[in-house]
């Protein structure tokens, strides 16, 4: 199958320019203006831009968590994703603390396996290190093609690593050329003050927020980002939400640590102003939560001044019937929120449209630094010659609503229900396949690979 897209302007993170683009199989052949291919389909973009598909490097697809599961599969939720011009994400594998490292694997797997829309690729998240999981860390990069093991700083008793187990990980998985990543948040503090509004009868969504105050993301981004620059380990921080944790990155580099970070769609746009509407306030319960307006116009300065180099969702969605499971106690809520579909188009539209990042920052951030991060590039992350052909072709002026009664992930409600949007997805390629048109999905279940990554450098 070949299909040759004219006219389009094709922006990339290094480019922008009217170019045609010659796809056969899953490969880009050939870019260039009036190139003479004949195809089997051919697309008009004139007046539409062309992007590299999206990455979204943080996703939680059927993820057990809080005594229920996200539901989101790796059916509906690759397939959402791929609506919202996402065609890779990476999702976590999370260990069983006392189990190894191969058997989370193959759980996940079970999951994902023919049953994926969409790309997608793995983190490890390492709850448990000791000697058997030292062990693995190599199979796990060189065999299995994941390089990024994942730590909690929180969840006590479930997920949390200590320093020492922090710090073992780093040494060992920098020997093996790999990336840790870390849920930054000082979980022992949160504890204390979710005991603290609980004992005082203070239940309401509110009180999920006041139980994670800057502070503790602050502190915890400062000791993940110092371990890291000790060990020498490349270094992630996720869902970076405020200005304390921001500075810690900004200071990790100023000591030429290598310490990279995200922050998600959520944390540039909403604030933490939704926990007040009462028990309402629980769509927006995840951890690190919503903060300050202070905040948003850090985040946004911090991606122009490359300190935050990805935008990711953080997806985590449960059905409101799931939510209220804390209706009478916040820390009984199920932490996340639903943004695989929606991250590409509001990140345009609020970002590039208000003018607050540029294009080709849009695509650094929406999809080519999450892909030499992580170990993609340049087969993903970019329109080059070679490259996958993940393609979204996007109509920059095309206004539409979001709701969760048009949206196609799995949960009965939207984080951004009446949000008007400026910038439609209209068509996606993944690997060469026309996946999205007209708003209609066209490739199956099963259709999605697993994407073995290469070794990282710490460079972007």
């Amino acid at each position: 199958m070949s299909v040759l897209i004219k006219n389009g302007r094709v922006i990339t993170a290094a480019d922008d320019s009217i170019a045609d683009i010659y796809i056969e199989g899953e490969t880009i052949v050939a870019i260039g203006k009036n190139l003479s291919y004949k195809a089997d389909k051919v697309i008009d973009a004139t007046g539409k831009m062309v992007f590299p598909g999206g990455i979204d490097p943080h996703v939680h697809l059927s993820m057990p968590f809080m005594g229920t599961f996200s539901s989101d599969t790796y059916e509906t939720g690759t397939r959402a994703a791929l609506y919202g011009g996402t065609t890779t994400v990476i999702d976590f594998v999370l260990q069983t603390q006392g189990d190894s490292l191969k058997n989370a694997l193959t759980d996940w797997q079970s999951r994902a396996t023919g049953t994926a829309v969409g790309d997608y690729s793995f983190h490890m998240a390492v709850t448990d290190y000791n000697e058997n999981v030292k062990a693995e860390i190599k199979q796990m990069v060189e065999e299995e093609g994941i390089t990024s093991f994942k730590t909690f700083m929180a969840y006590k008793g479930a997920l949390m690593v200590d320093d020492r187990q922090m710090f073992g990980l780093m040494s060992e998985v920098k020997k093996q050329g790999g990336m840790v990543t870390a849920h930054a948040t000082n979980g022992d503090m949160i504890d204390l003050l979710v005991a603290k509004h609980r004992s005082e009868g203070k239940l309401s969504p509110l009180y999920h927020y006041l139980s994670q105050p800057e502070v503790t993301e602050a502190e915890a981004s400062n000791r993940f980002a110092q371990m890291a620059g000790y060990t020498g380990c490349p270094a992630y921080i996720v869902h970076l939400t405020c200005e304390g944790a921001l500075n810690a990155v900004r200071e990790a580099g100023a000591r030429n640590y290598q310490v990279f970070a995200e922050t998600c769609i959520q944390y540039l746009i909403l604030d933490a102003s939704l926990y007040e509407q009462n028990f309402e306030g629980a769509k927006w319960v995840m951890s690190p939560p919503l903060r300050k307006k202070k905040d948003q116009a850090a985040l946004w300065a911090g991606i122009n001044q490359g300190l935050l180099q990805i935008v990711a969702t953080d997806h985590c969605p449960f059905m409101w019937e799931q939510k209220l499971m804390g209706k009478d106690d916040f820390s009984k809520i199920p932490n996340g929120h639903p943004a695989i579909e929606n991250r590409f188009e509001l990140l345009f539209s609020e970002g590039v449209n208000k003018g607050k990042i540029s294009l080709s920052k849009f695509v650094e951030v929406s999809a080519t630094n999450a892909a030499k991060a992580f170990g993609m590039y340049p087969r993903k992350g970019t329109i080059a010659v070679g490259s996958d052909a993940d393609v979204v072709i996007f109509d920059p002026n095309e206004q539409h609503t979001l709701s969760a009664a048009t949206h196609h992930m799995n949960v009965d409600y939207s984080g951004y229900e009446g949000w008007q949007v400026t910038g439609k997805v209209k068509t996606v390629l993944l690997r060469g396949k026309v996946a999205i048109d007209d708003n209609n999905c066209l490739v199956d279940k099963g259709y999605g690979q697993f994407i073995k990554r290469n070794k990282v450098t710490g460079k972007l």
